[in-house]
């Protein structure tokens, strides 16, 4: 795995050495940050279920103000840590070790502008994680989440409305805005 743009383009990262964590591959990671490119610089950006962190390091490589990273794994939360000290990253962040539940609040206030989540793959959990994000997405805020390509995710639910999916593979990325 590396960081694919920015100023840590080509940094390699750690991968998880076991079962049941699926990093979002390099060319999602790519397809995901061209079509949030104009909306990355000075970003609040939210890695729900984190992982790897890879997702998150590489918004702060593209310009992100901050990324708050939140994952209950604590073999995750160690591989994080040690991806943020592989990439030299020392401050613009914050990791939150707990089960993604919409809780997760932005620095200083405010709110996130870019919240990215990807759940254990499974229509339950897709669902469930959509749910556990409404309450953080405000008028401004771009929800993006990754599934498989066979869950499809709900073109509705609550104040949240489905603009976009694109697929790559057997996965896939949802958009949502608020009504």
């Amino acid at each position: 795995m590396r960081i694919v743009a920015g100023t840590l383009k080509g940094r390699r990262i750690e991968a998880p050495t076991w079962e049941g964590l699926r990093p979002t591959s390099d060319k999602l990671r790519e397809t995901l940050f061209n079509v949030v490119a104009r909306r990355i610089e000075r970003a609040r950006v939210l890695d729900g279920f984190a992982g790897t962190g890879a997702v998150g390091i590489e918004a702060l490589s593209r310009g992100a103000a901050h990324v708050t990273f939140v994952e209950h794994d604590p073999r995750a939360l160690a591989l994080i840590r040690g991806n943020l000290e592989r990439c030299g990253i020392s401050d613009r962040y914050a990791i939150i070790p707990a089960r993604f539940a919409g809780t997760a609040q932005p620095p200083s206030g405010g709110s996130f502008d870019i919240i990215f989540l990807d759940p254990p793959y499974g229509a339950r959990e897709l669902l469930q994680a959509i749910e556990a994000a409404c309450p953080l997405v405000e008028q401004q805020t771009l929800l993006v989440v990754e599934h498989a390509r066979r869950d499809a995710p709900p073109e509705s639910l609550g104040t949240l409305v489905r603009t976009r999916v694109l697929t790559s593979g057997d996965s896939a990325l949802a958009f949502y805005h608020r009504r």
